[in-house]
């Protein structure tokens, strides 16, 4: 299986994600994040298939997200509305992300791809 990575390519956690998928021999198409943005088509498909909220899409650490006072709006938008937020800057999104067929994964959390890729 062939999964696509969604990364930063100045983010350390993203280099550790690729480092760590090379190690495991896992194949995987790179995308980077800022140069081809996901779009918001993209982004309801994995939002839906991760079952997770849309706000653990947010990287929430990131300088774009505090300059644009997220934190605070995002507590009264629709998931179409903070959809059409992320689709807007890739700086605006947790990374790294890993997408396969039915798999999303968001951040990198070791333990979480050792279950979920192994």
């Amino acid at each position: 299986m062939n999964y696509l990575f969604l990364e930063y390519p100045k983010c350390t956690t993203c280099k550790k994600a690729k480092k760590w998928l090379k190690e495991n021999n896992i194949d995987f198409s790179e995308r980077n994040i800022i140069e081809d943005n996901p779009t918001k088509e993209e982004l309801k498909k994995w939002h839906y298939e991760s079952k997770m909220s849309i706000n653990k899409f947010f990287n929430t650490s990131g300088k774009l997200y505090r300059e644009m006072n997220l934190k605070d709006k995002i507590k009264d938008c629709s998931t179409e509305e903070l959809i059409n937020i992320l689709s807007t800057n890739g700086m605006l999104i947790k990374r790294p992300l890993l997408i396969s067929n039915n798999l999303v994964l968001v951040g990198f959390k070791e333990e979480e791809w050792n279950e979920k890729l192994k």
